[in-house]
């Protein structure tokens, strides 16, 4: 796991990526950059060259890890490729047992380099990571797809009270994804009010206005989170991000502003359920 102080991310305290990679294709994504950054594998001469103990025609997509990867650098020294595909789909089956050996409560960014709910991703892989955070349920598991309407497979297959700890969100971007994807999120959350998780929209980056008509949808969520775009060049109108905030309001959702957005609307707000017991302990 790497902790909040490591990976920037102030909504969460820990990040967990058990799955890795994504084939969206954002030209925004900051976890690809990463990937081919610090891949540390067979993905581009410039990050050495990938060591694996198994015959190479054992990896073919989807790629599953039962243990971590060696690449070589150029100094012929060896070390752990945390993302030995590149920002292929990737299942680190190792990676499973990391919440439980968490003791203290911590609000967990599951998959934060990749989309666990993608339509590549196989069912059995969500199943997996979904059930060692129900061996670790003291903490606080938040999720975010661009994929909403997966959550509702996984949602009734898995015997989880999702009440609990679960915070399943979806990123949207300008008017017509707020629409659609908060309305899937909705729908594939809030149909069983017995099993009813916790929703959260994130919004970044935030590449238009959003209309009054579709931001009467904050209404049914339970947290909004909105960041500045990857390219600091490119921020959003101060007055799409207001028409936001000013509907969180309106029917008292909290809004959580991340930097540098935060210098021009300092506000972070925790929902019910996040603010006290995990932030004192993070």
């Amino acid at each position: 796991m790497n902790k909040q102080d490591k990976n920037g991310i102030e909504w969460c305290t820990y990040t967990w990526s058990p799955v890795t990679g994504c084939l969206h294709g954002c030209e925004y994504c900051y976890a690809e950059k990463m990937a081919r950054r610090f891949g540390g594998g067979g993905y581009g001469k410039e990050m050495g060259m990938f060591i694996s103990k198994y015959k190479d025609d054992a990896f073919k997509p989807p790629y599953v890890l039962e243990e971590p990867q060696l690449a070589r650098t150029k100094d012929d020294w060896y070390r752990v490729a945390p993302y030995p595909f590149g920002f292929a789909p990737t299942f680190h089956k190792y990676r499973l047992d990391e919440p439980i050996r968490v003791k203290k409560p911590q609000r967990i960014f599951v998959v934060s380099m990749g989309d666990l709910f993608g339509e590549w991703v196989p069912d059995e892989w969500q199943l997996e990571v979904y059930n060692a955070c129900g061996k670790a349920d003291w903490h606080k598991y938040l999720f975010l797809t661009k994929n909403p309407k997966a959550y509702s497979k996984v949602f009734y297959r898995s015997k989880l009270d999702f009440r609990h700890n679960f915070w399943l969100g979806t990123t949207v971007t300008d008017d017509k994804s707020f629409y659609e994807k908060g309305y899937d999120l909705f729908e594939s959350t809030g149909c069983d009010q017995k099993r009813h998780a916790h929703r959260f929209l994130s919004i970044e980056p935030l590449l238009g206005k959003i209309s009054d008509t579709t931001l009467r949808n904050i209404q049914f969520m339970d947290w909004v989170i909105i960041g500045q775009q990857t390219n600091p060049n490119k921020p959003p109108k101060n007055e799409w991000v207001q028409d936001i905030i000013d509907q969180c309001r309106t029917v008292n959702v909290p809004v959580f502003v991340k930097s540098p957005l935060y210098e021009r609307f300092p506000i972070q707000e925790w929902p019910e359920g996040l603010r006290k017991e995990v932030a004192e302990n993070g």
